[in-house]
């Protein structure tokens, strides 16, 4: 499955769904969001039918952005079953991001 692209009014139904989640909350005028974006593809790939990845545009989706009071981006939440469990801001190596997966998998 590719990145999802979540909308406000999809975003809750998919990640409960989801025994595990990944999301990227960037912007397109980002630098360090462009820096992440490929890395997250990559897990998206690599974790492809064990875990949902998205991506939020805080700048389309403000109030998801809001809700999960992210106030720098690039911010990668990690969610449980809909709960968030960690979170991860700036641009981190790969293994930062699998290290989670991996451990909650």
């Amino acid at each position: 499955m590719a990145i999802q692209h979540f909308k406000t009014s999809e975003f809750d139904a998919a990640v409960e769904a989801a025994p595990l989640a990944m999301v990227d909350f960037w912007a397109s005028w980002c630098g360090p969001c462009k820096m992440l974006s490929p890395v997250v593809e990559s897990i998206a790939e690599q974790f492809d039918g064990k875990v949902l990845v998205g991506k939020v545009n805080v700048d389309e989706e403000p109030d998801l952005a809001r809700r999960f009071g992210v106030m720098s981006i690039p911010t990668v939440v990690f969610l449980k079953n809909g709960k968030e469990f960690d979170r991860k801001v700036g641009v981190m190596p790969p293994e930062a991001f699998t290290s989670v997966l991996n451990s909650n998998l």
